[in-house]
């Protein structure tokens, strides 16, 4: 019988925190988390997922039922597998490499004043991000940035070319909850506040829009 966790009713990000708390101190074999909106479902699913664990989901009534089942680990490099035959890199190089720069937004306008003038800088501003290169790593949109992640909006070719070009974009699942946008977001995955902490704290560094 897998391990079962009732968190029908808990607001984001309770659901993945006990989840996570079950799996780091029992490691079950088989886990099923009963939860009761498509954000969490999805917030569970995917956080499963990341920790090895083959997922599906079952809707029972008003609520889901996500399952995961351990799926074995990845297997370890082979003994004395041979170091990277390459030239040492220099500090400078390193530091390029290791670069993480998360871009945490927080509404689908730029700046206050005037919501037009807003909207343009921002999508200037998403136009203007490539040039960030490699550091770029990943974007958060929460509150009224989700809004820019949805069906319609003026910026979702801009964020669709950041997302096909490998940066990572974490789109607040409670925001597009509340909003009534779950059902139209176009690029990135749904998230959780436990997603958006461990980001910002794993950033070398943030921008705030």
């Amino acid at each position: 019988m897998p391990r079962t966790l009732d968190c029908a009713g808990l607001p984001c990000p309770q659901p993945v925190l006990q989840c996570k708390q079950c799996l780091d101190n029992e490691n079950p074999a088989e886990v099923a988390v009963l939860v009761d909106n498509d954000a969490a479902k999805e917030n569970v699913s995917r956080f499963l997922g990341t920790r090895g664990y083959t997922v599906r989901t079952e809707r029972e009534g008003n609520q889901w039922k996500v399952v995961g089942a351990a799926s074995g680990d990845a297997p370890a490099p082979a003994a004395g597998a041979p170091a990277c035959d390459c030239a040492p890199m220099s500090d400078a190089d390193m530091a390029r490499l290791n670069s993480k720069v998360a871009v945490f937004i927080t509404s689908d306008a730029m700046g206050r004043g005037d919501d037009d003038l807003g909207g343009k800088l921002m999508f200037n501003f998403l136009g203007t991000l490539p040039e960030l290169g490699k550091e770029l790593w990943r974007i958060i949109l929460v509150n009224a940035g989700v809004k820019l992640a949805v069906a319609g909006s003026p910026v979702l070719d801009k964020l669709l070319a950041l997302h096909e070009a490998g940066v990572s974009i974490l789109v607040c699942g409670t925001c597009l909850t509340h909003f009534g946008l779950l059902e139209q977001k176009q690029v990135g995955e749904t998230t959780n506040m436990l997603d958006v902490v461990t980001s910002l704290q794993l950033a070398s560094k943030v921008i705030q829009v």
